[in-house]
């Protein structure tokens, strides 16, 4: 009877482990919207549901474009409300010029969804139709370019604007093994080990791209002294406040350490320029965030922290839901 007793005890214990084992790989693992990524130069990651809890008594009531409306009447689906995860690649185009411009985009949205309806909504508006791998894959012209639509779950749709279906194909087929905690592109399996946790929002590789102009990268107007290919990790996490982290990954300690002087003369003439700015929400964040700043240098890395203001994240999702609603039907994939 001892004997048994303490075998079913091993067999618990290792059970337990087992599950505990489990349970701390997916709390260190990606999340599965961004697992489902292909492969790219950049990836940008937001959870709004902690942002939501956060701020959803403060939103403003906002007026739709009369085509989101008619999408959101159809569909059942507010972008702006039912939106949970939002995990977008950043493609490289070969060609800036072309329809998509310097970069295209692969997203994976997670949020409340209507299957039926959203299905009905894309027959109707989808120029072309594709089954692959039991899912189908809608195509709906839109600016140009062709916007590729797949729902691959009940809460999850995949939606790609690169010239080719390898992207959204990539999705679907990364889909069938999202419950390995740690798969995913080569990008994040390089770099997501480096998030903080508690990251509500972060970004990694290639991700100044959409804000590159002549070969640099321009924010706010000022042209910052880095390339558009340069690798940067970014992160906003909770630490008792919101605190924002950039890092620049640069090809060695010298190039590094010119960063990190070239970046605090732009910071020392930022913080001048905004000194006379008139006292208002927007201005009044931008100057707490420059002021809060720091940048050093740690062997090949330039670290930029600085203190994000408690109402940022209700300017940004009143921002976020004020631009979407200007725009039409089809703002949520292009």
């Amino acid at each position: 009877m001892l004997r048994r007793t303490r075998r079913t005890l091993w067999i618990v214990a290792f059970v337990l482990l087992i599950l505990a084992a489990a349970i701390y790989l997916r709390f260190k693992a990606p999340p599965e919207a961004a697992r489902l990524l292909p492969e790219s130069e950049g990836i940008v990651y937001v959870n709004l549901r902690p942002l939501r809890a956060l701020v959803h008594k403060n939103l403003k009531p906002i007026t739709r474009a009369p085509d989101y409306q008619g999408f959101i009447d159809a569909t059942g689906i507010d972008w702006e409300r039912d939106l949970e995860e939002a995990a977008i690649a950043l493609h490289r185009m070969p060609d800036p010029h072309g329809p998509n411009g310097p970069v295209a985009y692969s997203m994976v949205l997670v949020g409340k969804l209507d299957g039926k309806a959203l299905a009905h909504w894309l027959e109707a508006h989808a120029n072309n139709k594709e089954t692959y791998d039991g899912h189908a894959i809608y195509s709906i012209p839109s600016e140009g370019r062709t916007v590729r639509i797949a729902q691959i779950a009940y809460d999850t749709v995949a939606i790609s604007n690169t010239p080719s279906t390898e992207q959204i194909h990539s999705m679907l087929d990364r889909h069938r093994t999202a419950a390995l905690p740690f798969s995913g592109s080569t990008l994040l399996a390089e770099h997501y080990s480096e998030m903080p946790i508690l990251s509500v929002a972060w970004a990694m590789g290639q991700v100044g791209l959409p804000f590159t102009e002549n070969g640099n990268i321009s924010v706010l107007g000022m042209e910052l002294p880095l390339a558009a290919n340069t690798t940067f990790l970014a992160s906003v996490h909770w630490a008792g406040a919101l605190k924002l982290r950039v890092i620049e990954i640069a090809s060695d300690e010298n190039t590094a350490a010119s960063q990190a002087a070239s970046l605090n003369l732009l910071l020392n003439l930022a913080r001048g320029a905004t000194a006379g700015l008139s006292a208002n929400t927007a201005n009044n964040s931008l100057k707490e965030v420059l002021k809060t700043a720091e940048i050093t240098q740690h062997r090949n890395r330039v670290v930029v922290n600085a203190a994000l203001p408690q109402n940022l994240p209700i300017e940004l999702l009143n921002g976020a839901t004020g631009s979407a609603s200007s725009e039409d039907s089809n703002s949520g994939t292009k």
